[in-house]
Parts: C-alpha cells; structure tokens; sequence
C-alpha cells in the first residue's frame, strides 16, 4: 500500500515517501498526503526541521504512479484537478515556515524532482539521478509543477532537462545547481541529519523570516519602506535577547520561538 508516513523525533520531523514496488512513485493519494502533513507541520511550534526523503534505498521518488493516469488522468477535467494537487502539495513544501531538506538516494525524477525543488536545500548521494524523461511519454510537465524548478535552476537548465529527458548523475546535478551537496552514499543519512540538526539549533523564527525575504526578493522588486522596517521585527523578541546574551555569556542559547 502507498503512503506518505510522517515522523517526529524532537524538533525534526520526517516525511517518508512509500510505494513498495514503484520505487516511491507517487500517487493521487499519495500527493494528497503530503498536503495534509505539511499543514500540520507548518502549524506546529515544536518542528524546526522537516526532512523529506524515499523509503528504501532504491529511489527518492521515480516520477508519478503513471498506472492511474489511464483511468485518473484521461480527461481534461481529471487532468486539472489531479495536477491541481499535485501544485498544492509543491506549494505547501515551498511555504513551509521551517526550513526543508530533501534527502535524495537513486532516483529522483519526474515528480520526485519536482518535490526536492521544492525543498529549501537538497542533499544526495553519490548514486543519486536526476531527470524528467517526460517527452518520451508524450506529456508536459504542468505549469504549476514547472514553476518550481525553474526558480531553483534557471530557464536553460530546465530546458535541458524537459527537451532531452536525459538522466545525469548526481555530480552533474550539483553542477548545475539542483542540488546542495553530493556525499559519500554510506554517509548520507548522517550528514542529512548533522544538517537537520544546525538547522534545528538556529532561531526558528529567524528561519522563518529568512526564508520569508529570500522569496520575497526573488521577485526582484524593490522592497518598500514599510517591508524594509518589518524585516527587524527581530528586535521585539525574546530569541533575539537570549541569542545576544547566550553570545556575551558564550553559553547555546536555548531558542523558544517568541
């Protein structure tokens, strides 16, 4: 059976993306799933950290269950509302208020690249691949779904993915920017975690705030007197006074959120 199955250990939750036998292709349900997580997880106070990754070691995710788009994806009205969830389950990681991680091993294409796009930073290991071979099943990749990878890479990278629907490597990937870091595959669960755990040390607000303005001024528009006396709102809180006397007192700050 296909889930999405979430778990909290501390201040770090995990979602894990299960479909025994598809290699974690992912289905309606399944982005449904993720959906309802991530509201739950950006509503709750105690995660600082989400990790997103594929059960098993075989894929993050490899593209769509194209089996129900025979039956679930045949007409234009199905067409819409089913990638009309899928974009909502992108968005909801994308505006996720704690920061994301994607947590990448084998294959991460098609549906499964959208997902780690959508993640604030991505972390892969050494047998990782990449793509979205797409044209050679004669569809396009939804707008809505597009939108994210074309921020994180840049039109002519995009492109090169959707015209060839080739798969690259996980050093070529890092070259051209889809993902953070390339690791050692024994050592990629450690480093995901010594990563998510930084993370979790920060300021949680300040996380959130930093994600806020970064896509803020990815519009590049010009930010307003107004915004710009809203981005120290830092100064009114208590993380802000514990992070500077933790600092003087050179002691970890013990960051609560308010």
């Amino acid at each position: 059976m296909s889930t999405v199955d979430l778990a909290v250990d501390g201040e770090i939750a995990t979602l894990t993306l299960n479909n025994p036998g598809k290699l974690n292709a992912i289905n309606l349900a399944m982005w449904q799933q993720i959906s309802a997580h991530l509201r739950l997880i950006s509503a709750s106070p105690q995660i600082r950290c989400l990790i997103i990754r594929g059960a098993g070691d075989e894929a993050f995710a490899a593209g769509g269950d194209l089996e129900e788009f025979v039956t679930g994806r045949a007409t234009l009205e199905q067409a819409l509302h089913y990638h009309g969830q899928v974009a909502e389950a992108l968005n909801a990681i994308a505006e996720c208020p704690h920061p994301t991680v994607a947590m990448i091993h084998g294959a991460c294409v098609g549906g499964g690249l959208e997902i780690a796009g959508a993640c604030d930073l991505r972390l892969c290991s050494e047998a990782s691949r990449f793509g979205a071979p797409i044209n050679r099943l004669g569809f396009s990749m939804y707008p809505g779904e597009m939108e994210g990878l074309l921020r994180l890479v840049g039109a002519a990278v995009l492109k090169e993915i959707l015209l060839e629907g080739r798969i690259m490597g996980a050093r070529e990937a890092y070259e051209k920017g889809l993902v953070n870091r390339v690791v050692p595959d024994a050592q990629l669960a450690e480093e995901v975690t010594a990563t998510a755990r930084r993370i979790a040390a920060g300021a949680p607000l300040v996380a959130g705030w930093h994600k806020q303005w970064i896509r803020r001024l990815e519009n590049g528009l010009p930010l307003s007197d107004a915004e710009k006396a809203a981005s120290f709102a830092f100064l009114e809180t208590e993380d802000y006074r514990e992070g500077l006397a933790a600092f003087l007192e050179k002691r970890k700050p013990q960051f609560k959120a308010r």
